[in-house]
């Protein structure tokens, strides 16, 4: 019986990826103040198992995911062999979820959920879980990484912009009454000098682009430059709305014909043409965006339609690259819906935005309830993102002039 209990053990261990050594070592190793999760619950999307909400599901994802260290995909400039370490050491609030900035939007998630409460049956384990995180050591941590040598350029520009996101969040739920308020005053007074870092290496970077960066991956300004403007406009920095600005107005304003043929790349997750287009009603009345609407995607139809925008397949949902238009599709999703909210109420080409906006979202949800951790571990955070609305739910309107 004893051999029976120990080799199930060994068993859960090794499925939950990975090994008797360092489970031994992470318990031996209380300094370094890393609580891993193993993943050996069934799949927390699975609606087989317990039928749930979506939105429980998604939470379910996180939870699991934001303190799950390996696998990881890291991003590390090293100086020195003393650069040499494991995630969790080297940025401690955000290693978990197979990358940094994948980490951030899993702890947005959570937060998005808990503030809007959508999951009260979940608020405490959330609480617990994202305090736990958010200490000051934990944080000083982060600072000290982004402000080491070379470092200016660490996840720039989408990684910064979801961080961003997450503090827009806190100050969304900070500005209410009651409990949770309070307690995300708490939390976003800690990540504030976190964010001073990174509100200052994005001024730093946006004067010396010469050019936008129209890929459909990380690198994308249009999708950035419009979470930067959602942020500025709950912190009230003014620097960072006109600079964002006068960079989508001087890069944009011109464009016409953006190629929707061409798209989608195989290994996109951001449309370059649609990610324009919902930066772009930003910054822009709706006269104005109308017109520029027409000439920037002249083929847009009126009849209502869903189908004049093919979605984005996936073959192989366990490969990390082309599980990609899974997102693509999500994004897709929430673009549409910010491009029609931008329009009047009579233009006749909301109707088809928003039909294509539900076709892609809807699709782009199925594809997070599956088992395969090169999705899942992100994917949420988008089906989140587009199912709660986040952007266009904004205050204080666009920065039209």
């Amino acid at each position: 019986m004893i051999y029976r209990k120990g080799l199930i053990a060994f068993m859960i261990t090794i499925l939950a990826g990975c090994s008797v050594a360092e489970e031994d070592e992470a318990a031996s190793s209380p300094e370094q103040g890393v609580f891993e999760r193993k993943n050996i619950a069934p799949d927390p999307a699975d609606q087989s198992m317990t039928p749930r909400r979506a939105e429980q599901a998604y939470a379910r994802i996180a939870l699991n995911c934001i303190n799950k260290q390996y696998p990881n995909k890291i991003s590390h400039l090293m100086s020195s062999a003393a650069d040499v370490a494991e995630p969790a050491k080297l940025t401690p609030v955000f290693y978990g979820c197979f990358d940094w900035h994948s980490a951030v939007h899993g702890h947005w998630l959570m937060t998005r959920l808990w503030g809007e409460d959508l999951v009260p049956e979940m608020d405490e384990e959330i609480a617990a879980a994202l305090s736990a995180n958010f200490t000051e050591e934990k944080i000083a941590g982060e600072l000290a990484y982004f402000n080491g040598e070379d470092r200016n350029t660490f996840e720039r520009p989408y990684g910064l912009a979801w961080f961003l996101q997450l503090t827009a969040e806190l100050r969304d739920i900070a500005a209410g009454e009651g409990g949770k308020a309070e307690q995300a005053k708490a939390w976003l007074t800690g990540l504030a000098p976190l964010e001073a870092v990174i509100v200052g290496n994005i001024k730093d970077w946006l004067p010396k682009l010469a050019y936008p960066i129209r890929l459909g991956t990380h690198n994308q300004s249009a999708f950035a430059f419009g979470l930067f403007l959602d942020w500025s406009q709950r912190s009230g920095d003014t620097e960072m709305a006109s600079l964002v600005r006068d960079k989508a107005l001087s890069f944009h304003r011109k464009d016409i014909n953006c190629p929707m043929a061409y798209e989608p790349s195989g290994e996109d997750f951001l449309s370059s043409c649609l990610m324009v287009a919902d930066l772009m009603r930003r910054v822009m009345n709706e006269s104005d965006y109308a017109g520029w609407l027409s000439e920037f995607l002249p083929e847009i139809p009126t009849d209502g339609s869903d189908d004049w925008l093919a979605v984005g397949i996936v073959n192989d949902p366990t490969d990390g690259k082309l599980v990609h238009l899974d997102g693509l599709n999500l994004s897709r999703a929430w673009a549409l819906e910010g491009m029609a909210s931008g329009l009047p109420v009579d233009d006749p080409r909301r109707a088809s935005l928003l039909a294509s906006s539900k076709l892609h979202g809807e699709t782009g949800e199925k594809s997070v309830r599956t088992p395969y951790y090169s999705g899942g571990h992100w994917l949420a955070s988008f089906a989140t993102y587009w199912r709660t609305r986040r952007g266009i739910d904004r205050t204080g309107g666009n920065l039209a002039s």
